[in-house]
């Protein structure tokens, strides 16, 4: 799905960015953890295979099925993969949320300051300052291997597509 198809409650949105597609090296970007520090993609996902899980807002219920759901499979998964949710949810949201919920076994981090990963990887939802809904899976070289961006922002992804992809490269 291009970018420039995305809906959202079946209207027409901008998606502001570049369109990041399989084989484009992954960008650098910076995000706010939970504790307010800065979460560096490149250095705090060194070494493995990232799905990045990218939602709108983490109180809204496709979202937070979205969460949950990655969170229960990076259970099921290789050490070798990281698995990262970025909204541009507050970070002090991003945490009550994830105590809630028990969500402790993915980072979630927020693009709120900057919309630094949005901008980078062309998720940012013009008319709402909101990210669209997507999955980008990088490779430990920081290669992209899957792009997802959801044809219809409040459905969710294409979960087992995404985890077929993630296999191939464990």
């Amino acid at each position: 799905m291009r970018k420039d198809a995305v809906k959202f409650g079946g209207n027409p949105v901008t998606l502001r960015g570049n369109e990041i597609k399989v084989g484009d090296k992954a960008e650098n970007f910076k995000a706010v953890k939970q504790d307010l520090s800065v979460f560096d993609f490149y250095k705090d996902t060194e070494n493995k295979i990232k799905v990045i899980s990218i939602a709108p807002s983490i109180d809204t219920p496709v979202c937070s099925i979205q969460t949950s759901y990655f969170n229960e499979e990076a259970t099921k998964l290789s050490d070798d993969v990281e698995i990262v949710t970025i909204t541009v949810d507050l970070p002090f949201a991003q945490k009550r949320f994830c105590g809630a919920k028990g969500i402790e076994n993915i980072q979630v981090v927020s693009d709120h300051k900057d919309l630094d990963f949005g901008e980078k990887y062309g998720f940012v939802i013009d008319e709402f300052r909101l990210l669209s809904r997507g999955i980008v899976i990088v490779d430990k070289d920081n290669t992209v291997k899957y792009v997802e961006y959801v044809e219809e922002v409040t459905n969710e992804p294409d979960y087992e597509k995404a985890l077929e992809e993630v296999n191939k490269l464990v």
